[in-house]
């Protein structure tokens, strides 16, 4: 049985994981579109800069973005001239810094799926008078279904498990910041080992159904 501050903490996460998959979708969605059609030379560079989170320790890039959130940093400044609260030690920079974490989790899935599609439809549809905006959402969107719950399902399942970005930027403030991967932490170095364990049952359960989603998605595809 799940504490009420775990049941916040729980809540607060998944909301955080639904926003962070709502906003890389959004914005998401026309980079992927971008790299998988762009002939750049120079688009590597963004790619390296979208799949950066994979391979850097999370705290490093929480510490990066603390500096970035900081009251006194130029992006501070600008938001305490708009008369905006700073970003570090809130939900809003948790959200910034999770969009962040897991661009390359939506990106990518979103890429492969665009590019999966190839010339061909985008020609015909061309040739029956649609323009590239209608190209784009008439043909490309439809055909990338799959690619789109995948994303969707990784950033979300991603979000849920975050520790290092998110203890960097939000601390531990609860109903705020406080969100079930550091729930957990708290509770291991209280050794409260019975509520670590149910909560990090919980969010095992749903990490094992959003993955499980995926791979029965990808097979009915496959058929």
């Amino acid at each position: 049985m799940l504490a009420p501050d775990d049941l916040t903490a729980l809540g607060l996460t998944l909301q955080l994981a639904a926003a962070t998959t709502l906003l890389l979708l959004l914005v998401g969605t026309p980079l992927a579109w971008y790299l998988s059609r762009s002939q750049w030379r120079g688009k590597v560079l963004i790619e390296t800069l979208v799949a950066l989170p994979l391979v850097l320790p999370p705290t490093v890039l929480g510490f990066y973005l603390l500096l970035a959130f900081a009251p006194q940093s130029p992006l501070g400044q600008l938001l305490n001239s708009l008369g905006l609260a700073p970003l570090a030690f809130s939900f809003g920079g948790l959200l910034l810094g999770s969009a962040i974490y897991s661009l390359p989790f939506v990106v990518q899935p979103l890429q492969n799926a665009f590019s999966a599609i190839g010339e061909r439809p985008l020609e015909v549809a061309a040739t029956l008078g649609l323009n590239p905006w209608q190209r784009f959402t008439r043909v490309a969107l439809p055909l990338a279904k799959p690619g789109f719950i995948t994303a969707s399902t990784l950033g979300f399942a991603h979000t849920l498990g975050e520790f290092g970005v998110v203890l960097m930027i939000g601390g531990n403030i609860p109903g705020e910041t406080r969100v079930a991967s550091i729930a957990i932490y708290e509770h291991v170095e209280t050794l409260n080992y019975g509520q670590a364990h149910s909560l990090s049952l919980t969010l095992l359960l749903l990490s094992c159904v959003l993955l499980a989603l995926i791979y029965r998605r990808q097979r009915v595809a496959a058929l």
